[in-house]
């Protein structure tokens, strides 16, 4: 099967796959193109006004994404959707949430008509053998995934699934659950991790535009270091750092998209930092690349 072929197949398959068990998922499976290993990325998101902006932060998200293959579907962990439990959407044409309010009428204009694939959601869900992964059909795009991709595929015409973070589970199984995801990196599958590494929306400065707290450029140099060396259990163990990680995040659901993003780290890659500015004091748009 050639990729255009499997392109094609994979948009048919929703209106199919319902029906598929698990035999025939795993057959199907078995057929998909390898392809070089795709790269991973965690996307510091920011305001969803970054959605509608032409900026800094969304030129880096198109000129990150000239460098990687156009992907058969994307696999998107986003710090919007928690779940109790571990689920995926199975949404033949997921609708565009704007889980947000007070916000231009421009912003809640935007839709991004993407297909889902309930091909990779089932392939995702037979994937994570540790955890019995659900498969939703009422979950749509919620703005941690679409805000992003309007500017790396702005045709919406990627299939998107999106991955939901379980709040009762600390980061360890986050970690461990990624990295059964890995196989999807050589199926043509882009993994994005969807959040921020310092994100504390009630210490927000308006005064301080394009800088942060001391303690949030702190955190955001430290966890760059931890990055670089691929000292990933520290940043897994975040919460034994101190005070200024207390400060950079008050709740995990920002920032546990990083650890889906680094699980995926093989030996002979590295990770790369972009977008990598504070923002109104206590936000960063830290991002990273590892390939």
């Amino acid at each position: 099967m050639n990729r255009k072929d499997f392109l094609q197949l994979i948009a048919l398959l929703p209106f199919a796959s319902s029906a598929m068990n698990i035999n025939s998922l795993q057959q199907y499976a078995s057929q998909l193109p390898n392809t070089p290993v795709m790269p991973v990325l965690f996307l510091g998101h920011g305001s969803p006004m970054n959605a509608i902006e032409e900026n800094e932060f969304s030129l880096g998200w198109k000129n990150i994404i000239k460098n990687i293959p156009k992907p058969a579907a994307i696999l998107c962990v986003s710090a919007h959707w928690e779940t109790k439990g571990t689920f995926v959407t199975a949404a033949e044409m997921p609708a565009t949430i704007h889980d947000f309010g007070g916000f231009p009428k421009e912003l809640f204009a935007v839709q991004y008509p993407a297909p889902g694939s309930i091909t990779l959601a089932n392939a995702t869900k037979e994937m994570v053998t540790a955890i019995e992964v659900g498969l939703d059909q009422k979950w749509e795009l919620d703005h941690g995934s679409w805000s992003l991709l309007k500017h790396l595929y702005p045709k919406a015409d990627v299939p998107v699934v999106q991955l939901s973070l379980d709040y009762t589970q600390p980061p360890q199984y986050h970690y461990d659950l990624a990295k059964q995801l890995s196989a999807l990196r050589r199926k043509g599958i882009l993994i994005i991790g969807s959040g921020n590494m310092v994100h504390n929306l009630r210490m927000l400065n308006w005064q301080q535009p394009d800088t942060g707290f001391d303690w949030a450029l702190e955190v955001n140099e430290k966890l760059k270091s931890f990055i670089a060396n691929a000292n990933h259990s520290a940043i897994i163990n975040y919460k034994n750092l101190g005070k200024a990680f207390e400060l950079a995040v008050p709740t995990p659901e920002h920032f546990l998209p990083l650890l889906y993003t680094l699980a995926l780290q093989e030996k002979n890659e590295t990770a790369s930092v972009f977008n990598d500015k504070a923002v109104m004091g206590s936000i960063t748009m830290t991002s990273v690349k590892i390939a």
